[in-house]
């Protein structure tokens, strides 16, 4: 078994659309080895294969199709339904594997796949590197015979269930009449879906990003571009605006003055709720190491406690079951509620806080601001070939940064699970000396990077 993960980045295999590793070729061999790998027992097996709206979905459809097929599974197509659609398809139709083809808030250029196992949890570590070992393999002579090629059909009211389960984590007896909602699909997965859902609850919908034509996704809208959002909701008049990503796992909201609400706020708000109402567990929440501070000193102060994980929400998910946990999330908006659901699901998320606005008939200006979060900085160091920062120099500029900002602050550097990118984030209550901080390390970065360059 490979110890490295070549392939497997922090949210599946990731990458530009017909260069590899996201080639038809890399996911036919996927469909191989997982399904090979999935294949336990004597029943019919069967993975369900979800997508976005990305142009190359019609190309890593098929190609994955063929190789379930090849290894002798059913394969049950869904077509473009939001990444917590497709964890929920898989356990509802006790799959042994689910798909999601997606590169979530990325460009159209770049696709992914996201794999789930059979209860709807994404792939640990050790099985994700178990399958690309056996993607390195000859597995011609593993492949089923004829007679026991796998099928493909597809589900027709795949949107309908997912709609139907998303109503259902709405309080019973509480509606959405009298709410104007903007909702910014962001022109991806839940283009269809999430209007339904606030509309069928009762609400007045102005949707946006609601178009896609396989190359417009996460383009100047959706959660990763949200002063659309914030525009549209003053344009419109609205109560609340709802911004998800290109496969509606993470969710940002924007008040009725156009103000964003982040991850951050969003989890206080969800935690502070729950526990009053004896339904939040383990005694606190799930964040990352991104998370403000201003969030962990806030729970401090309810009487619950904030666990870190590194970034990535599979890693939220991870802690959240091993410590009993019912909330984890991320500040980049990807909201986790085992109650309903077992990956990060925005439009989930979304219709919990607006059942608060709805309890307490105040604005979201006065309900969705439950801390004041400390002044953070984060920007992004491009490099090529190797890391900059094991480096002498980067290694002395992180110590004098952490000694400048003291016990009143914190700095963060991490290298990006999907692109070649070190994250730089630092956050303290002085924000000029944050900013300071923080030019003065991606200086440092950059310039290794440079040298690194010009060495090889």
């Amino acid at each position: 078994m490979s110890k490295s993960r070549r392939l497997f980045g922090t949210d599946g295999i990731r990458g530009t659309a017909n260069t590899y590793p996201m080639t038809a070729e890399t996911a036919l061999r996927l469909g191989q080895a997982a399904g090979l790998l999935f294949t336990r027992g004597d029943h019919r097996h069967r993975v369900v294969i979800g997508k976005d709206t990305r142009l190359s979905g019609y190309m890593l459809e098929p190609a994955l199709t063929a190789g379930f097929i090849g290894a002798g599974m059913d394969v049950t197509l869904v077509g473009p339904l939001p990444t917590p659609a497709i964890a929920l398809l898989t356990r509802s139709l006790r799959a042994d594997l689910g798909v999601m083809i997606s590169a979530s808030h990325n460009p159209f250029e770049d696709n992914g796949i996201k794999l789930f196992d059979p209860d709807g949890c994404k792939l640990s570590d050790a099985t994700e590197r178990e399958i690309e070992a056996l993607m390195g393999t000859d597995l011609s002579h593993r492949l089923a015979a004829p007679r026991q090629l796998g099928r493909a059909a597809r589900l027709e009211d795949a949107a309908g269930r997912y709609i139907e389960a998303a109503k259902a984590t709405f309080p019973r007896g509480l509606r959405l009449d009298g709410l104007k909602i903007v909702i910014d699909c962001a022109h991806g997965a839940a283009y269809r879906v999430a209007p339904t859902v606030l509309w069928e609850l009762g609400a007045t919908v102005v949707s946006v990003g609601v178009n896609p034509d396989g190359f417009n996704i996460n383009r100047g809208c959706g959660s990763t571009e949200p002063d659309f959002l914030c525009a549209q909701v003053v344009e419109h008049g609205a109560d609340l605006g709802i911004a998800l990503d290109g496969d509606a796992d993470r969710v940002l909201l924007a008040d009725e003055h156009g103000e964003l609400i982040d991850g951050d706020q969003i989890l206080a708000l969800i935690a502070r709720s729950w526990a009053a109402s004896g339904r939040l567990r383990g005694g606190g929440i799930v964040a990352t190491v991104m998370s403000n501070l201003g969030l962990e000193r806030f729970l401090a102060g309810e009487g619950l406690r904030l666990h870190r994980t590194q970034v990535g929400d599979r890693y939220v998910a991870e802690r959240m079951r091993a410590t009993g946990m019912n909330v984890g999330g991320e500040q980049s908006g990807h909201m986790i509620l085992s109650d309903f659901a077992t990956t990060g699901d925005g439009l989930v998320a979304a219709l919990q806080v607006l059942a608060v606005l709805v309890e307490q008939e105040r604005p979201a200006s006065e309900v969705m601001r439950a801390f004041a979060p400390l002044p953070q900085v984060l920007r992004n160091v491009r490099f090529a070939g190797a890391s900059p920062l094991q480096g002498r120099v980067v290694q002395a500029a992180i110590a004098a940064a952490e000694a400048r900002l003291g016990s009143t602050g914190r700095v963060l550097i991490r290298e990006s699970g999907t692109e070649p990118l070190v994250r730089v984030m630092a956050e303290a209550e002085d924000e000029a000396l944050v900013a300071e901080v923080v030019h003065a390390l991606c200086a440092a970065i950059a310039d290794a990077a440079r040298v690194a360059v010009d060495a090889a």
